[in-house]
């Protein structure tokens, strides 16, 4: 039971690391409430927890060998996508912050005179729209992005698990075992790591939507610069 509990935490632990925070970070920030986010950080966990799952069955369970240079150009994948997430996300942000409006009017160039002329023009301006004021529907509440992210996750962070499990195990059953409670516990980790970094997007905790913007600047800023670091660090 001891046992059970440590890998449970062990995996709960593992959420929480730099690059899972970075990415479901990016991922709550367009939810507009605390339960859609939770629902990322689960779909999240079951997405990492599969893939492991996988790479556990085919190198303890058919014996497959994997280099140490794969899972150095899979944590590379993660940096990429950690940096795509942060420019996606900046670029969904200005770009719902910002609406164009054209309008037209016409006129005559005398009321006086029999034969006036019909004069058109068309102006387009933009500007900034605060969330307290306009609103978008959500069109999709697909969790699929977050499944997915958490899907690469899952490979980059399965070779170091596997190995460890591999060094430990009796039997192929108690390392699988071992795998699906650890994956358990990164599910639990990252729902409560997703409410948490939801609520400051809440309305009714953090009601200044400039602040708000300021802090999606900065989480995406922070995942951009994390994942070029992996990046980095696994292939120069």
């Amino acid at each position: 039971m001891i046992g059970i509990l440590i890998t449970a935490y062990a995996g709960l632990e593992h959420a929480f690391e730099a690059d899972h925070l970075l990415a479901v970070n990016s991922l709550v920030t367009n939810r507009n409430n605390l339960k859609e986010s939770v629902k990322d950080g689960i779909y999240w966990g079951i997405g990492h927890t599969l893939t492991i799952f996988v790479v556990a069955v085919l190198m303890i369970g058919f014996k497959v060998s994997v280099s140490e240079h794969i899972f150095s150009y899979l944590e590379a994948t993660v940096g990429l996508m950690l940096v795509f997430l942060g420019i996606y996300r900046l670029s969904k942000l200005f770009k719902k912050n910002t609406h164009s409006h054209t309008y037209s009017h016409s006129h005559t160039l005398s009321n006086t005179d029999p034969v006036s002329h019909l004069h058109s023009h068309t102006y387009t301006h933009s500007h900034i729209i605060s969330a307290s004021n306009h609103t978008h529907p959500n069109k999709s509440n697909s969790f699929s992005a977050a499944f997915g992210v958490g899907l690469v996750h899952g490979l980059a962070g399965s070779g170091a698990l596997v190995v460890l499990v591999l060094s430990q195990m009796k039997s192929t059953l108690e390392g699988l075992t071992y795998i699906l409670i650890f994956g358990i516990g990164s599910i639990i980790g990252m729902f409560i790591a997703s409410g948490l970094f939801s609520l400051p997007y809440g309305k009714s905790i953090l009601k200044s939507q400039k602040l708000q913007m300021g802090l999606i600047i900065v989480s995406s800023l922070l995942c951009i610069l994390y994942g070029g670091k992996v990046i980095y660090e696994n292939l120069f």
